[in-house]
C-alpha cells in the first residue's frame, strides 16, 4: 500500500502530488450526449402525461357537444396509448322514462393536457 506524503499546512505541494487533468475522450463525449438526450426525452414524456385541465373544465367543454341538457354527468380520467396520454371521458345522459336505459347518451373525450375535444360518441 502506497503512503501519501504528509503535507504541512501553508507549504506548497510537491510536484508528485499534482494530478494530471482527465483527458476528454470520444467515449466520454458520447456518454454526455446520450445523457442529455435521455434527460430531454424523459422530460418531454413526463410533460405529456401531466393533467392541466380540471375535471370541471372538461365537463364545461363537453356539455355543448351533447346537444341536450343532461340530467346526469359522469367523469373518468383515462390514459390511452403507449405513452398513457391522459383524457377526460365525460358521459352526459338523460335516463329513459321507462327507467331502462337512456333517452339520450353522449360520451365526450377531452384531452387532459390541452382541453381539446378529441371525440364525441352520441347514442340515441
Amino acid at each position: 500500500m502506497e503512503q501519501r506524503p504528509n503535507r504541512v499546512p501553508g507549504q506548497p505541494p510537491n510536484e508528485e502530488e499534482y494530478q494530471r487533468p482527465a483527458k476528454i475522450t470520444r467515449r466520454g463525449v458520447l456518454a454526455v450526449v446520450a445523457l442529455v438526450v435521455v434527460t430531454f426525452v424523459a422530460a418531454q414524456s413526463c410533460q405529456q402525461s401531466q393533467i392541466r385541465v380540471s375535471k370541471e373544465r372538461a365537463i364545461a367543454t363537453a356539455r355543448p357537444e351533447a346537444g341536450f341538457v343532461p340530467e346526469r354527468t359522469q367523469v373518468r380520467l383515462v390514459r390511452q396509448g403507449l405513452n398513457a396520454h391522459p383524457f377526460w371521458a365525460v358521459s352526459l345522459s338523460v335516463p329513459a322514462s321507462s327507467g331502462d336505459g337512456y333517452a339520450h347518451l353522449t360520451t365526450v373525450r377531452v384531452d387532459a393536457n390541452t382541453g381539446k375535444v378529441e371525440s364525441v360518441n352520441r347514442e340515441e
